[in-house]
């Protein structure tokens, strides 16, 4: 079951899996959402985007073209993706500019506020700060934060998966 909140503009290339929620006032195009996932209210999610299972994105985010987010990620509030590296209004006009894509691999946690560049990855179980600008890679189980974001440490192996141990 899908369940549509009110305000909502879904395209009708959008695959939903099971059991997923979408708040009100969001935006869907030719994306595909995993089983049991919630999108928070006032998100966007364009064409080519695609969401793994038992993901939560929390109101007001943007994921733009060709962006990947694994099972089991959390999205923080605000938090918005870059497809391209070199945006100019005559190229989108030429449509010449080119979409990169990003990855947030599976149980990463990217905190409120966020930015991630184009092209990059975000390792498995990481955790990005808030108010983060990820310009680069992000090593798996690292906890990155500052603008532009910087490695802080490693989660221990106590630490990790604090949020719900993934599934396969």
């Amino acid at each position: 079951m899908v369940r549509i909140g009110k305000y909502c503009t879904v395209s009708k290339d959008v695959k939903f899996g099971k059991n997923v929620t979408v708040h009100g006032h969001v935006n869907l195009y030719g994306c595909r959402i995993g089983d049991d996932c919630s999108i928070g209210a006032f998100v966007e999610i364009q064409r080519d985007a695609c969401v793994g299972k038992r993901v939560r994105i929390q109101s007001h985010t943007f994921i733009c073209s060709n962006i990947t987010i694994e099972d089991d990620c959390f999205i923080g509030h605000h938090v918005c993706f870059i497809n391209d590296r070199y945006p100019t209004s005559a190229k989108a006009k030429a449509k010449t500019w080119k979409c990169e894509g990003s990855t947030i691999r599976r149980g990463a946690s990217i905190g409120s506020g966020a930015v991630i560049l184009c092209g990059v990855e975000v390792g498995e179980g990481a955790v990005v700060g808030a108010g983060s600008v990820v310009v680069e890679d992000v090593p798996p189980h690292a906890v990155i934060a500052g603008v532009p974001a910087r490695v802080l440490r490693s989660l221990t192996s106590a630490e990790r998966w604090l949020g719900g141990q993934p599934k396969d």
